[in-house]
Formats: structure tokens, C-alpha cells, sequence
């Protein structure tokens, strides 16, 4: 999938249309579509094969004996799979049925791993696809001028049926002038597939350009429920609220990549580098020896430590204390894991902005790509469409809340001071009650208000914003469990009275 010319695409002035917006958003769709159709075209290329192993031997022909696989008529023979199509016709076939198999929604998320390394055979795939042909069965004639279709050999049994019938001169046009000769199909699978190969190659190798240095990490925060916020910065990085990088850590492995979406993307102003002995935990001294100062950009991310990869890296990040160090320096260097960076890459959460109205659902950590959105908000970004923002904010724990608490109070009171009140709709439903306590800081009271204990009643959130905004277009939002998903793919789909229009746009890492 080529990632940065979609976002180049997406972010054009030529793309205005937002339907076109939307269907380069289903790139992701089309490319497991292009996969099942493979698997499936695969499947009846190879039954074929298997029947024509039968008919090669049942129509053996007696005049061409370079045509036959078999050596004698009624003869089925396994050679076809020692010869070199049938061997890389196999290997074809075990690709790509790891490929597939791996691809499932239970191996990506009980081990990526897997996922990752056989998903990356497709190189080795179209090496053998595009020599598959050499030296194969299939053949076509070379000497069609000396030896035309139904011509007759001086030595061929059919002449004696015939020479009664047809005059001389018929009999010298008919008659063969050498043996026929056949050789195998010239391998033309290159001429399909090295289009899209180079532009494939050459979008890669502007990402590995892009991403060649690594960044500067400014700082590591630890938040409840296992969740790391990670703040970097770049060189010339420039991103839009709503998309996400790809995160690549040697020291956990050196050929898997990582999406997360970026929740901030602004001027943060951190303390300018000294040379003073106190105890610096939020500056990394790199090899560049770089400090961010308040002119230079950062950006962040919060990932959730659920797997192998984000358990190596928690770890490489926030290494538990030595407790054998008797004495500790005055100065501490703390070294953080080399780390790169590849992207942005677009995503749906971009026309959030594009829309009067936009609704925007989370599901636990699915809420990281409205967080840099509230983040454009709280800067006072401006030139945008939104009029509305409906925030709808899912969590199994009350603690899940505090990630951004604080930028949901800053907003919420930023709105208030400019005298908009009703420009930002926020609702916070906590599902799991057991032991449930209030967020009972004050400066949390704007969240307390708005905190339900309960699952959301989709139909009659819907209904409520269908008569706030009679005869709108509402763009609908939404990264969270599948079925949070299609309960809201369903409702937009459904017909509204209200005349007001509800577009399903679902956040989804490629």
C-alpha cells in the first residue's frame, strides 16, 4: 500500500471533493478485497492446472509429440509438479496461504508478529510469480508459415483419404514443409506487475529517506491503566490533527513497524538544555546533543503496553531503577532507545474539520486521534468548516479519563471564556462499576457533570443531534471495538426524519 501518495493525494487542492476524501479512505478495503480476489482466482488457476494434468495425458497427441507431458496415452504423471512451474507454483501457493491465514483478526491481535514477517513474503512472491512461466507446458507453434494449421505431412495417414478430392495445386499448399515446432510461453507477468512494483520501490525508498534519522525523544510520561505518553522531536516534521506515524525501535526489532496516531501536534515549550547539576527527566542528551527549545515543534503519541512490542519498548523507555547503585551521580543521563519515525500518514479523523457538524466516538485508547483534534481546538486553530463538535468518550475504567482530563477541562473552559458554550458537546460513559469512584478534583468539576455511569443509547444520541441540526450533514467518527463500529454504521445508514444526513467515517490503521 502506498501510504505517502495517498496522504500527497489526499492533501492536494485537486482532491476537493469529500466523497473522493472518503474513498481514498477505503484504500485499506480495497487492498483486503485485492487479497481475497487472489485467493480466490488462485484457487480455480490452480484446479485447472490439476485438471489439465488428466487431459494432457488423455488427449495425447500422436503428431505432436512435443506438446505431451506424458509419455504414452493414459499415462498421468506427476512430473508437472517437478518441473519448475510446478515448483514455484507450489512455493505460490504456501505464500500465499500463509499470507492469508496470517492476516486473520486473531493472529494480528494475539501476536502482530506473525502478521508482520509473513505479510513482508509478498517480495519473495512476486519474484517467483513473475518467473513462474519459465519452462513451462503450456506452448505455442514458431513455424506457423512452413507448417500452417491443418496442413498435411507427406507421411500423414489422412492423405489417403484426401488425395482423391483435391487437385495439385490445393495438395502443395496444404502439405507441411517441416515438422511443427513448439516452444513455452515467454514469462509476461513483469509486464503487469513492474508498474506498480516501481512505484511501490520508489514510494519506499522516499520513506526510508524520510525516516532515515532518528528523532530526539523529549519526554516519557507514565499515565494510568498502562498507557505511555511519548513526545518526540523532528526536523521538518509537519502533521495534521486526525493522522498517524509508523514507529520503528531497533532495540526491539529492527524490521517491525508500528502505527500510532499523533495526539499532539503543536508548539510545546519545554526548558532549553543547561549545563547545572540537577537531576533532567523530561530532556534526552542524544548523540546530537539537541534540546527543544520553545521555537521548535514536538509531537506525541500515547500508546497502551498490550503486547510483546509495547512491552519491549515500555521497558527500553522507562527501564526499572537499579537498586544496586549505591551512589547516585549528581547529574543523570538518561538515555532513551533509538527510535524512528515514518510518516504522517492520512487518515479519516482529517475531515472532522471539514464537516458544520462532526461526531466523534472513542472507544478507550481509540480516543489518541480526536486528541490531537482538541489540541488544534485548544491552540485556536482557524479557516475550518466545524461549527459543532459532539465528543463521545467510552472507558471500562474511570481511570482511563485522566490520559486527557486535562486537555478536555482546557477546551471546555477555553469555550467558555470565547462565549461558546455549545460548541463543544462532551459526554464520558464509564462501563465498568465496580468500585467506581467520582473524579473528585477540582479542577476536574466540568468533567464530573458530564460523567455517566452506563453504556451510551446510540438511537437516542442520534435522534438528539438529528434535532439540533435538522437538514445538516454530520460527519460521524468513530475508533473504538467493532461493536461500537457497526452499531453506528448502522444508524447512519438508517433513514432519518428529520432530514438530517449522518456519514460513517472509521478510523483504520493501514
Amino acid at each position: 500500500m502506498c501510504r505517502s501518495l495517498l496522504t500527497f493525494v489526499r492533501g492536494t487542492h485537486m482532491v476537493s471533493s469529500r466523497k473522493t476524501r472518503r474513498l481514498l479512505d477505503k484504500s485499506k478495503t480495497f487492498h483486503v478485497a485485492c487479497g481475497f480476489a487472489i485467493c480466490i482466482f488462485s484457487v480455480v488457476h490452480v484446479s485447472a492446472h490439476l485438471v489439465n494434468v488428466i487431459n494432457f495425458s488423455v488427449s495425447y497427441s500422436d503428431d505432436f509429440p512435443a506438446l505431451n507431458l506424458a509419455r504414452y496415452r493414459g499415462e498421468v504423471r506427476h512430473k508437472y509438479m517437478y518441473i519448475f512451474p510446478g515448483v514455484t507454483g507450489v512455493l505460490l501457493v504456501l505464500i500465499l496461504f500463509l499470507m492469508f491465514t496470517s492476516s486473520s483478526y486473531c493472529v494480528r491481535v494475539s501476536n502482530y508478529e506473525i502478521f508482520w514477517y509473513t505479510h513482508n513474503l509478498f517480495i519473495v512472491f512476486y519474484i517467483i510469480l513473475m518467473v513462474h512461466m519459465v519452462g513451462g507446458a503450456l506452448k505455442y507453434q514458431t513455424n506457423i508459415e512452413a507448417h500452417p494449421p491443418g496442413c498435411v505431412g507427406t507421411n500423414h495417414s489422412s492423405t489417403e483419404q484426401h488425395g482423391d478430392e483435391l487437385e495439385q495445386g490445393e495438395d502443395e499448399e496444404r502439405t507441411c514443409r517441416e515438422q511443427a515446432h513448439f516452444q513455452p510461453h515467454y514469462p509476461q507477468t513483469w509486464l503487469w506487475v513492474s508498474g506498480p512494483l516501481c512505484l511501490y520501490c520508489a514510494e519506499r525508498f522516499y520513506r526510508y529517506i524520510r525516516s532515515y534519522d532518528p528523532v530526539t525523544i523529549v519526554t516519557v510520561i507514565r499515565h494510568p491503566c498502562n498507557v505511555i505518553e511519548l513526545r518526540m522531536l523532528k526536523k521538518n516534521f509537519k502533521a495534521r490533527p486526525g493522522q498517524y506515524i509508523v514507529l520503528n525501535c531497533p532495540g526491539v526489532s529492527s524490521f517491525e513497524n508500528h502505527p500510532f496516531t499523533l495526539t499532539t501536534v503543536r508548539l510545546h515549550c519545554v526548558l532549553v538544555c543547561a549545563c547545572v547539576y540537577f537531576v533532567v527527566t523530561h530532556c534526552m542528551l542524544s548523540n546530537s546533543s539537541q534540546c527543544p527549545t520553545e521555537n521548535k515543534k514536538t509531537f506525541g503519541i500515547h500508546l497502551r503496553v498490550v503486547g510483546d512490542w509495547t512491552e519491549r519498548f515500555t521497558q527500553l523507555l522507562l527501564p526499572e531503577p537499579r537498586i544496586d547503585l549505591e551512589i547516585l551521580p549528581m547529574v543523570r543521563q538518561r538515555r532513551y532507545p533509538k527510535l524512528y519515525v515514518d510518516g504522517p500518514f492520512g487518515s479519516p479523523s482529517e475531515e472532522v474539520f471539514n464537516y458544520d457538524v462532526s461526531l466523534c466516538v472513542a472507544g478507550g485508547i481509540g480516543v489518541t486521534p480526536f486528541a490531537c483534534v482538541l489540541h488544534a481546538l485548544l491552540d485556536g486553530w482557524t479557516g475550518f468548516r466545524l461549527q459543532r463538535l459532539y465528543f463521545v468518550w467510552v472507558c471500562r475504567e474511570l481511570q482511563s479519563f485522566y490520559w486527557f482530563a486535562e486537555l478536555l477541562c482546557a477546551v471546555h473552559q477555553k469555550l467558555w471564556q470565547e462565549n461558546r458554550p455549545d460548541y463543544f458537546n462532551l459526554k464520558l460513559f464509564v462501563s465498568q462499576t465496580d468500585n467506581l469512584q467520582s473524579m473528585s478534583d477540582e479542577k476536574y468539576r466540568p468533567l464530573t457533570s458530564r460523567l455517566l455511569v452506563g453504556r451510551p443509547r446510540w438511537k437516542l444520541l442520534f435522534d438528539e443531534i438529528g434535532r439540533t441540526n435538522k437538514h445538516k450533514r454530520v460527519g460521524v467518527f468513530c475508533c473504538g471495538p467493532k461493536g461500537i463500529s457497526r452499531t453506528l454504521h448502522r444508524l447512519c445508514n438508517s433513514a432519518r426524519s428529520s432530514g438530517t444526513t449522518f456519514e460513517f467515517n472509521k478510523e483504520s490503521f493501514s
